[in-house]
């Protein structure tokens, strides 16, 4: 089972998630994992490594091959390096909202590099949009 963590446009009801997840999608969650969400200027937001919580929803897929997808999306290629790329894929440990364990998942990250060139602004709750 491929989990992917979610923190933005691909969560449930906002506007990546019926294009992207819904159908391939066996159920979601709301999380946490450690991180600083930032809220970039061009509609969307970035998480980077952190010791805060973001907040999001961890969606499961059956069919791994939907991670080429959102991997497209997020400006990830594989075999690059973290700054080549707009976003890397690494795997988190994620918890539930009152912090129990849901194991571990992937998420896309930003370096704090390209926050900063973006003019990305934290989001001290960790919530982007509604959570």
């Amino acid at each position: 089972m491929l989990r992917v963590f979610v923190y933005g446009t691909l969560k449930p009801g906002e506007r990546n998630f019926e294009r992207y997840c819904a159908r391939s999608d066996v159920g979601n969650e709301p999380a946490v994992t450690r991180g600083c969400l930032y809220d970039l200027p061009m509609g969307y937001p970035a998480m980077t490594e952190g010791a805060g919580w973001v907040h999001g929803f961890v969606l499961r897929f059956e069919d791994p091959a939907a991670l080429a997808a959102l991997d497209e999306l997020e400006g990830y290629v594989p075999g690059r390096s973290e700054t080549e790329n707009e976003y890397y894929r690494a795997e988190v440990e994620t918890y539930t909202p009152e912090q129990q364990s849901l194991g571990p998942a992937w998420v896309y990250l930003m370096t704090t590099e390209q926050v900063q060139r973006f003019g990305g602004q934290m989001l001290q709750g960790g919530c982007w949009r509604s959570c």
